[in-house]
């Protein structure tokens, strides 16, 4: 048996090409149903990476993001026809100490090696989670980065002291919406103030405490503890402003993806006695957390129904094309493909 995959080959250019699927006895046959578009696919459809990271990387079929229906599963613990998110960490060894997504041996989808752009997704049973049927397709096609943020808060909850009254987070997009949410959902007791700069996206933040702009904020304002959620260019100035004015002992908590060193001031972390840290990524545990808590929470899907952006259906190349440069102009919220190949 063929499978068609869609790969980039250069940037902004996709091909067709097929391949057997692996079949061990214990891989279960997908066929992807809406796919998410990640900040990470697009820096390899626009070749924003380094020569030297795309001429390692490509060909490869992207999307890492996405959600589909049981074709065929040797193991009985699907049913055919059930739907599933698919974990895009691809773990080969365990770890006591290390957490899948952190062991540098770990796959992962659209990242060096094939993402969910293809026919069929060939998965070990433990990189599948059942959905509830009260999660619309459309959300369910991003779980992957709100389990990024369920991951993060989980670590946070880990290390950082127990005075939690007053969070920050620096953000106005996608990764920020969803680390508030689900911190609000979470932590309902918890005041919430969202620092960016846009500020109609800003006003999506309506279960926040408070909602202000990076270049007005009083001078006497503290927090507990903050999370940094801008990445980019922008990270150096989003994280000197949280140790200004977060209080000693406070954690700060890393998300941001930056291609480029970001200067901190080491000054500061240490007459505070600040804790950092980063997170990147999530594992089986964060994956079954967060449907959990689709389940058992209708008013955070309703929210997060908010990112929902524009809906592309796929039957071609140049709709996959179409998708992402759309994508590219958009200013908030996720860009969905039903993958209709």
């Amino acid at each position: 048996m063929l499978n068609a995959l869609y790969r980039l080959v250069a940037p902004r250019q996709f091909e067709i090409c097929f391949s057997e699927p692996e079949l061990t006895g214990k891989e279960i046959l997908v066929r992807p149903t809406h796919l998410a578009i990640c900040n990470a696919d697009q820096r390899y459809y626009q070749g924003l990476r380094s020569p030297e990271v795309l001429s390692q990387k490509l060909p490869m079929a992207l999307i890492h993001e996405g959600i589909g229906r049981v074709c065929f599963d040797p193991t009985g613990t699907f049913r055919r026809g059930q739907r599933v998110v698919m974990i895009p960490n691809l773990p080969t060894e365990t770890d006591p100490v290390i957490a899948e997504n952190y062991l540098r041996s770990s796959r992962f989808r659209s990242s060096g090696y094939d993402g969910l752009m293809q026919e069929l997704v060939s998965n070990p049973s433990d990189r599948l989670v059942a959905l509830p049927d009260s999660v619309p397709d459309e959300v369910a096609a991003f779980t992957e980065i709100i389990s990024v943020s369920f991951h993060a808060i989980r670590r946070f909850a880990q290390i950082a002291h127990s005075r939690r009254e007053r969070i920050g987070i620096w953000g106005d997009g996608n990764l920020a919406y969803i680390t508030a949410l689900l911190l609000h959902t979470l932590y309902p007791q918890l005041s919430l103030y969202i620092f960016g700069i846009d500020p109609q996206k800003l006003s999506a933040f309506t279960f926040a405490r408070e909602t202000l702009h990076v270049s007005h904020i009083p001078a006497g304002l503290t927090l507990d503890h903050a999370f940094e959620c801008v990445g980019g260019g922008g990270s150096a100035k989003a994280i000197d402003q949280i140790i200004d004015h977060i209080c000693p002992e406070g954690t700060i908590s890393i998300l941001g993806v930056s291609e480029n060193p970001v200067p901190i001031n080491t000054r500061m972390i240490l007459e505070k006695g600040l804790r950092l840290f980063g997170s990147s990524r999530s594992g089986r545990t964060d994956f079954a957390e967060t449907v959990d808590l689709f389940a058992r929470s209708p008013q955070l899907v309703g929210y997060l129904g908010n990112l929902v952006g524009e809906q592309f259906s796929i039957h071609t190349i140049a709709d996959m094309s179409a998708a992402f440069e759309a994508d590219i102009r958009k200013s908030f919220g996720k860009t969905i493909l039903r993958w209709e190949i």
